[in-house]
């Protein structure tokens, strides 16, 4: 990137057409609230002055800890504007974790709702956005002509966390130097424009959520913001405001399929996007899709928070995407994969203009995962195909080894999914006493399926090495599922060793 930097906070300031909508916010579904343009930029000037006049400026950081709602939106991109880094904070957290974040990131300020007010410190103050009270947003906000910071190479934007299944989370520092090419690339290669609506429902404070906003501001298209998922309330908003693009992950795609009374008779025809990210999808699921909106290019995508999204994209002379790629490199990264039986297959390595700039407080993490040479260590394992296009194999924290052979529980997965009555599946490793560990899997049958566990196991035979077929399955009515929307595999995990130790 050349010539000085953009200020991230500052996405979508061309745009600045009354009336021409940024953002529908159903955080109340009873009374939507259109917010255009230049209300939107209106109100994030506010913010940043309101931030210069309480004394903070570039560098101070300020959490942001509240559901979605376009106040998020305001505090995020008016903090960034006055070159405060703007922290965001999950609301499943708990109180001893966000005292945690606050401290690690050395937040003066967080922007929360109230009923989220009683987690924080004593000792830090909250502004309360949805209150108009003197604590509230609306009495903090200092309307007015705002300068906007003008950030260096290395100006740090916002902190991300990431979810720590592991231990504490991590705080990702992201730059507005990184994050303005992101917002770029990935809205170009998906060709945003004001004329797309985009429905968002997934956490503003995952990077799924947040990298879709920048899309739709530097593309001058609407956001339809919803507070959280719900299958009804997803599709009704489809119905009602003919959103062109869609994303999630594949749970959300096979939840909307189910509300078959709701998608009846509707054409879909408007809809051109779908994404597909956070774990593979299956084939039947990618042709439902498919079938349900016509007129929609249906993407896989893949990203990690250190790394930014804009990895895998379009392949420059318009090739056609191979079924479950997650695209083609974009233009500026780089790419290796290392530790596998060839330099086709392994753990991915990038290097690249969207890379963070560390972790918060946590040197020793940061010089694990990134090398001297710039490359970052994504702990995922992709496969690359002669072409050039990328493949997710999965994790390799996934990854578990049964008599001696890797098992890569998506592989598995896509196996059971083919199953015409299979829903969803997730494979999880069990302790065995001699293979070490050996494949579980819960699954979620159609509605009305009679399918049993000796079908599955057979077909699985059948169609995969010996080694991968699931030696127990447990059927479920709905998969468990994190507060952004993935599977939450560790609580498998946790089950799968429950039942194996009362087998024994």
């Amino acid at each position: 990137m050349t010539g000085p930097v953009q200020n991230l906070g500052c996405l979508g300031a061309k745009f600045t057409e009354p009336g021409h909508i940024a953002v529908v916010d159903l955080s109340d579904p009873d009374n939507p609230r259109q917010i255009d343009y230049p209300t939107f930029h209106a109100s994030c000037d506010a913010v940043a002055r309101g931030l210069v006049a309480r004394g903070l400026g570039p560098g101070d950081t300020v959490g942001v800890y509240c559901s979605n709602r376009v106040e998020f939106l305001e505090v995020f991109y008016g903090a960034m504007r006055a070159g405060v880094v703007p922290v965001m904070m999950g609301i499943l957290n708990s109180a001893d974790t966000i005292h945690w974040i606050i401290d690690n990131s050395d937040v003066s300020i967080v922007f929360c709702e109230t009923g989220l007010a009683g987690n924080l410190p004593a000792d830090v103050p909250g502004v309360l956005v949805d209150d108009d009270g003197d604590d509230g947003l609306s009495t903090f906000k200092d309307f007015g002509p705002f300068e906007p910071f003008q950030p260096d190479a290395d100006s740090v934007a916002f902190h991300a966390y990431t979810s720590g299944s592991t231990g504490r989370p991590k705080g990702v520092l992201l730059s507005h130097r990184a994050h303005t090419w992101v917002a770029r690339t990935i809205s170009e290669d998906r060709h945003f424009s004001p004329e797309d609506r985009m429905l968002v429902a997934a956490p503003l404070y995952h990077k799924h959520a947040m990298n879709s906003i920048k899309c739709v501001l530097h593309g001058g298209s609407t956001v339809v913001l919803m507070r959280k998922f719900e299958a009804r309330s997803f599709v009704q908003a489809i119905n009602t405001f003919k959103t062109t693009i869609l994303g999630g992950v594949p749970t959300i795609f096979a939840l909307i399929l189910r509300q078959r009374d709701l998608i009846a008779g509707q054409d879909y025809s408007f809809v051109r996007l779908a994404t597909i990210g956070g774990a593979p999808a299956s084939d039947e699921l990618i042709d439902n899709v498919a079938e349900l909106f016509p007129n929609a290019s249906i993407n896989l995508i893949f990203g990690i928070t250190e790394t930014s999204a804009a990895l895998f994209g379009s392949h420059p002379e318009s090739g056609k995407r191979p079924r479950h790629s997650v695209g083609y490199p974009m233009p500026g990264n780089e790419f290796r994969l290392v530790d596998g039986e060839s330099e086709d297959f392994g753990v991915l390595h990038v290097r690249g203009p969207g890379m963070m700039s560390g972790y918060a407080k946590n040197d020793a993490e940061y010089n694990k995962r990134m090398d001297a040479d710039g490359w970052f260590n994504t702990g995922d394992i992709l496969r690359r195909d002669a072409e050039g296009w990328y493949f997710f194999v999965g994790r390799s924290d996934d990854m578990f080894t049964s008599s001696g052979h890797n098992i890569y529980p998506a592989e598995v997965e896509l196996v059971i999914e083919r199953l015409p009555e299979v829903d969803q599946a997730v494979v999880v490793p069990a302790p065995d006493e001699i293979k070490h560990t050996v494949p579980y899997a819960f699954v979620v049958r159609q509605a009305g399926s009679d399918l049993d566990e000796a079908a599955i196991k057979q077909y699985v035979l059948e169609n995969a090495p010996p080694y991968q077929h699931p030696r127990k399955v447990i059927f479920l009515p709905e998969l468990p599922m994190t507060g952004v929307g993935k599977i939450d595999r560790r609580r498998l995990e946790s089950e799968a060793v429950r039942l194996k130790e009362n087998r024994s």
